[in-house]
């Protein structure tokens, strides 16, 4: 056993000593079957930014939009190669192309193993890092010994993004619109405000249902097409406010099985002052680290918002894996909705 203590309000060992999956595995066959009866007109929405959005390094100067490149080929490079070079019979002309890309740049899972906590979980009395259901730094997510940005090895050897990946990540998901009661002011939206907005529109959510948050952030960035205002940014649209133990108390007890926004961070940061030793991303620690809540940040939510306003619903099909990276912390995805 990795652990003698779990933290207060976590549900470490609920699925399994070893589970890597979290309140995924609420994600049952009956929620699948439930989003399928969700679809009624056949139309689809691609849920996903394009890759290369929000543009710049403003939102985080530690994400950088996608690089392409390519390989050398007969002393030519790789793309727009006419084949005729190897065989003058041959009339093909290939192109091949390589892309350096940060997992979270741009629309994104978090991985169980994106955020962790320190908490003392052998009792000896110190606190050491950990992550969800007692996963360790440095032993199952494993970290470079130095300074070097490449090292073999660094990978979550537990609770990377590949074990969503493998269960496809597909059931039933219910939106709540934001946008709609808040417009774009910026607003901490907590436990009292975000139930008067379901009860306003007629919003249950069960155990099991994916939740997303439509903000219109992500509406804003492809407004700033590609050269973000980070102030803008930062003063603009609802976020959850990851310091109100009554909206982390709705979490536990919705059964939600992840939590997805079209902003940023789905909760504020930098979140409100707190007393005391704390951590920076309350929700973030809530959801990832005591729940094994994995978090979808930087959604195209827009054009599926409108469409479930204009029709009176709030449910929908939902298909959305990650890449199946082994060892990763985070995921592109390219979310796929059905009504």
């Amino acid at each position: 056993m990795r652990w003698k203590n779990r933290p207060q309000g976590s549900n470490w060992g609920d699925f399994g000593v070893d589970d890597e999956l979290g309140r995924l595995n609420l994600l049952t066959p009956e929620k699948v079957l439930q989003g399928v009866a969700e679809v009624r007109e056949g139309r689809s929405f691609c849920l996903s930014l394009p890759l290369d959005m929000p543009g710049g390094n403003a939102l985080n100067r530690f994400r950088h939009p996608p690089r392409f490149f390519t390989s050398g080929r007969e002393g030519k490079l790789n793309y727009n190669f006419e084949l005729n070079r190897l065989n003058p019979a041959f009339t093909d002309v290939v192109s091949d192309d390589a892309v350096l890309l940060y997992t979270q740049y741009s629309t994104q899972w978090d991985a169980l193993s994106h955020v962790g906590g320190r908490f003392d979980a052998d009792g000896d009395g110190v606190a050491e890092p950990l992550y969800y259901n007692g996963w360790r730094a440095g032993e199952h997510v494993q970290g470079p010994a130095g300074h070097d940005d490449a090292l073999e090895g660094v990978k979550a050897t537990r609770l990377g993004i590949e074990k969503m990946a493998a269960t496809a990540v597909s059931g039933r998901a219910v939106l709540i619109d934001l946008e709609r009661h808040c417009g774009r002011e910026r607003v901490l939206v907590d436990h009292a405000r975000l139930m008067a907005i379901c009860a306003a529109d007629g919003i249950e959510v069960e155990p099991g249902d994916m939740v997303c948050l439509y903000t219109g952030f992500a509406d804003l960035i492809l407004e700033m097409n590609g050269e973000p205002d980070a102030h803008r940014l930062e003063t603009s649209c609802a976020v959850l406010d990851g310091r109100d133990p009554a909206l982390l108390q709705w979490i536990t007890d919705s059964g939600l099985s992840v939590l997805i926004a079209d902003n940023y961070a789905v909760e504020a940061y930098p979140a409100r002052a707190a007393e005391g030793c704390c951590a920076a991303l309350p929700l973030h620690e809530h959801c990832l680290f005591k729940l094994g809540i994995h978090l979808g940040e930087l959604w195209y939510l827009s054009e599926l918002a409108r469409y479930l306003r204009a029709s009176g619903r709030s449910r929908f099909l939902l298909t959305a894996p990650p890449l199946r990276l082994p060892g990763a912390v985070g995921s592109p995805t390219s979310p796929v909705a059905l009504v």
